[in-house]
C-alpha cells in the first residue's frame, strides 16, 4: 500500500475566518449588483389613482388623456379631445390594442391599468421605437418614454364601430339638412 504524504495545517490565525466571510460576503453582493445593473430594464407601470373593474385586452378600443414625455421631461406628445359632440363617445383618445395601432410597450401597459385609474408607464426603448423613431419624431434613436395615462373607459371594438358608424350617419344626415337649406333661411327646429 503506498501511503498518502501528510501536510500539517498551520492554525488560522484570530479573525482570518471573519475577514474570510467578509470577503466572501463582498464578492456575492458585488456580483449581484453587478448582474442587477446589466440585467434589461422592463416596463413599468406605477398606479397614481388606482382604477376599478376589468382591465382592457387585446382587440378592445381604450379611451384614454395621456402625456407622452421623455426621460429628461421632454414632452412629445398628448392626446387630444375628439372633434365630435360630447356625450357620443367617452372622453379622451381612442387607441386600438392591437399589435402594430400603436408601440409594443403601450399596448402591455394599458392591459395592466383598470377604468378611472392614473398610471405613469415607463417604456425602455426596446419596446417603444428602438433606433429607429418616426421620421420628423421628437424622440430620439433608443430613447426610454415616460407616459402619465389616465384610462377613462374602453370598449369591444365592434361596439366601438358600430358608435362610429351611427355618429357617422347623424353627421351626414345634419350635413343633408344644411345643404338642403336655401341660404339666407333660418335653421330648421
Amino acid at each position: 500500500m503506498t501511503e498518502i504524504t501528510r501536510v500539517p495545517l498551520q492554525p488560522i490565525a484570530k479573525g482570518s475566518l471573519t475577514k474570510l466571510w467578509l470577503g466572501v460576503l463582498l464578492a456575492v453582493l458585488l456580483g449581484a449588483g453587478l448582474a442587477w445593473a446589466a440585467a434589461p430594464k422592463g416596463l413599468s407601470v406605477d398606479t397614481i389613482t388606482a382604477g376599478t373593474g376589468d382591465s382592457p385586452k387585446l382587440g378592445d378600443v381604450v379611451f384614454v388623456k395621456y402625456v407622452g414625455k421623455l426621460k429628461d421631461g421632454t414632452e412629445f406628445d398628448r392626446s387630444q379631445p375628439l372633434p365630435i359632440p360630447p356625450g357620443l363617445l367617452p372622453d379622451g383618445n381612442p387607441l386600438l390594442l392591437e399589435e402594430g395601432a400603436i408601440i409594443d410597450g403601450f399596448i402591455q401597459g394599458l392591459t395592466q391599468m383598470q377604468k378611472g385609474g392614473k398610471y405613469t408607464l415607463t417604456i425602455p426603448a426596446d419596446q417603444a421605437y428602438g433606433a429607429e423613431p418616426p421620421p420628423g419624431s421628437p424622440i430620439p434613436p433608443n430613447a426610454d418614454l415616460v407616459f402619465d395615462v389616465e384610462i377613462v373607459d374602453f370598449m369591444s371594438r365592434d361596439d366601438f364601430q358600430q358608435r362610429a358608424a351611427a355618429i357617422q350617419q347623424m353627421m351626414q344626415a345634419q350635413q343633408g339638412q344644411q345643404q338642403a337649406q336655401p341660404e339666407g333661411a333660418p335653421p330648421a327646429q
